[in-house]
């Protein structure tokens, strides 16, 4: 498959996006299945996702999750469970990249710009 083929947007595979926040919390996006005119599709099946921010000392990382449900009141019940997962993961990936920085051996002589090791003169 050419890269112009890869990069082609089907016409059977297209969504219309609603979105929908609460100002406080986050926000969802609804992605409703069309057809290539536009017209709902109603072989397809509506896709819910919300979306929040979790605050770090590195500054706001964004969380995106699938939500359940067949209606935006469902998928909004169902956002904060499925927010804290989200802030879990994000938690443990944190934790797994500090560690994995931490690991790192340092070899004497590789530190800094000097990578010849010894005195810059």
């Amino acid at each position: 498959m050419s890269d112009e083929q890869s990069n082609a947007m089907s016409p059977d595979e297209l969504f219309r996006e609603e979105n929908y926040t609460d100002q406080k919390t986050g926000a969802i996006r609804k992605l409703i299945p069309v057809l290539a005119d536009g017209s709902d599709d109603p072989d397809r099946a509506t896709a819910f996702f919300g979306s929040a921010q979790v605050m770090t000392p590195m500054g706001a990382i964004p969380l995106n999750f699938a939500l359940d449900g067949d209606t935006i009141g469902e998928a909004a019940q169902d956002f904060a469970g499925k927010a804290a997962i989200a802030v879990e993961e994000a938690g443990k990936e944190l934790e797994r990249m500090r560690r994995e920085q931490a690991s790192k051996i340092v070899v004497p002589g590789q530190e800094g710009n000097n990578p010849g090791g010894g005195i810059i003169t």
